[in-house]
């Protein structure tokens, strides 16, 4: 008796894994945008390819990383923008804030030590971009930004499709 070949996956269940989970990473990313950042001593590395489409910061900081680079979100970190495909967000290098904005698609690596909890990717190799990206679903306001008493409520229905 012949064994039959095993199926081939049309669902494509590996990038829609992949996909899942890059959602627990831009979860992670709101809640330390939020005031008051990361509770406790959860701290963010963030790994990605710098070569990846979308991916965008100063030449001379890229260029020393030419494969890939960490970055960490701990206690200095300003201007934390997140939508559908990515984030940005201004850290100092050098002791100069300069901003970086990484694709989801680009991360290959996020570790949070405090609690050992990791996850790896498959990131998108240098290539055309394929899609405009979506409008932000939402946007961090920075601690210095409007008054304090001021609501810091996000309405995300304009992004749901109908």
């Amino acid at each position: 008796m012949a064994q039959e070949p095993p199926a081939q996956d049309l669902m494509n269940y590996e990038a829609m894994a992949q996909e899942a989970l890059r959602g627990v990473v831009r979860a992670a990313l709101i809640r330390a945008g939020q005031p008051g950042g990361l509770p406790g001593a959860h701290h963010l590395y963030l790994t990605f390819k710098t070569g990846a489409v979308g991916v965008e910061g100063p030449e001379d900081l890229l260029s020393r990383y030419p494969d890939e680079m960490t970055i960490v979100l701990q206690h200095q970190f300003w201007d934390l923008d997140l939508d559908a495909v990515g984030f940005s967000v201004t850290l100092k290098f050098g002791g100069r804030p300069q901003r970086v904005t990484v694709p989801y698609a680009a991360m290959s690596r996020f570790y949070d030590p405090s609690v050992q909890f990791l996850l790896q990717f498959e990131a998108e190799a240098a290539g055309p971009v394929s899609a405009p990206a979506p409008p932000p679903i939402a946007s961090i306001v920075p601690e210095s930004g409007p008054e304090p008493d001021s609501p810091k409520v996000i309405s995300l229905d304009q992004f749901r499709k109908k």
